[in-house]
């Protein structure tokens, strides 16, 4: 096993790293705008400008939270020799990943909210913070969920390349076209 492979695996067994990430993400970029007075880009637009952002981030999220549901159903629909053994090794690992996964949509979603609900001009609450930290946390998140959905996929499509037989191709008909436009003309 790599490198790459054991970060990998570290990340993926562990959604609570998410939470880290992100409040070491925005807390040093809080104190780089406290300590230097600059790259706070969100105050670079008027207050009417962020809230937009707000809502539309919240949709953005809203929607890629659905398209987790829907990629739960087509995990928890595959029936593969391959993904049964994972799922009756790891249930828990799987449920708690697919949990984390809905849980930390919710969670950007309600961030995302409140942060739209107290943004006023000059943003005296610093509400842009928690806008960040719900797009650094929902960016992680979504990376958690490509990955686990392209594993699930991958196990899935093993499965159904190995127990799918030969499909055997029908003769083509040269005459059939000739037919088909007769049977149009009003001839049988």
């Amino acid at each position: 096993m790599g490198v790459r492979s054991s970060v990998i695996d570290s990340w993926a067994e562990r959604p609570w790293v998410d939470y880290v990430v992100t409040a070491t993400v925005i807390g040093a970029h809080i104190l780089a705008v406290r300590g230097t007075g600059s790259g706070d880009w969100l105050t670079w637009i008027g207050s009417s400008q962020r809230t937009d952002m707000y809502g539309a981030a919240t949709g953005a999220v809203s929607a890629i939270g659905g398209l987790s549901a829907i990629a739960i159903a087509i995990y928890t629909s595959a029936n593969g020799q391959r993904l049964r053994t994972v799922r009756e090794q790891r249930p828990d690992e799987l449920r708690r990943s697919w949990r984390s996964l809905l849980q930390g949509t919710a969670l950007a979603c309600a961030l995302l909210l409140t942060a739209f609900s107290l943004d006023r001009d000059k943003d005296p609450l610093s509400a842009r913070f928690i806008f960040e930290y719900a797009m650094v946390f929902a960016a992680l998140r979504f990376s958690r969920f490509i990955w686990l959905f392209d594993n699930i996929m991958g196990i899935s499509d093993t499965d159904m390349t190995e127990q799918s037989s030969p499909v055997t191709t029908p003769a083509r008909d040269p005459n059939w076209l000739g037919r088909r436009q007769g049977q149009s003309d009003g001839n049988p």
